[in-house]
């Protein structure tokens, strides 16, 4: 009864390879899923410090580096300094992190038609909910 993490392991995996198939039919290139944590929180705030994200994602402020450094060197985020505290710097989108979004939306979309394709609404709701307490 106890396999919910292979279980889960193996829904994470199906899902990076339907993303990374999907990104590279549409031409992107150099993006992998665990970027997709980082774009999600940018395009919801727009602007955050790497410790925020690090918090939002649980992810160790030195992992969010690797990848705000890549997403960067991609085009996708560029740094700001706050204008308020030289200390800090901000991760924001450039134009190119946001013209992404709408192909971001669509393949996310169709990753959530692919997983939830046998449930009804009820039976997805309740796995969402089941998941979420394990978390």
């Amino acid at each position: 009864m106890k396999k919910a993490l292979s279980l889960i392991s193996k829904i994470h995996e199906k899902g990076s390879r339907f993303i990374i198939e999907k990104l590279k039919e549409n031409g992107i290139e150099g993006l992998v899923p665990s970027h997709g944590d980082i774009l999600v929180l940018l395009y919801k705030y727009e602007k955050l410090t790497m410790k925020d994200i690090a918090e939002k994602i649980h992810r160790t402020k030195p992992t969010v580096t690797v990848l705000a450094d890549k997403l960067e060197k991609l085009g996708y985020v560029e740094r700001k300094k706050s204008m308020d505290d030289n200390r800090i710097t901000y991760i924001t989108l450039t134009e190119k992190g946001r013209q992404f979004k709408p192909l971001f939306e669509k393949i996310s979309k169709d990753l959530n038609n692919l997983l939830y394709k046998n449930l009804t609404g009820e039976e997805a709701q309740m796995i969402d909910k089941l998941l979420e307490k394990m978390v």
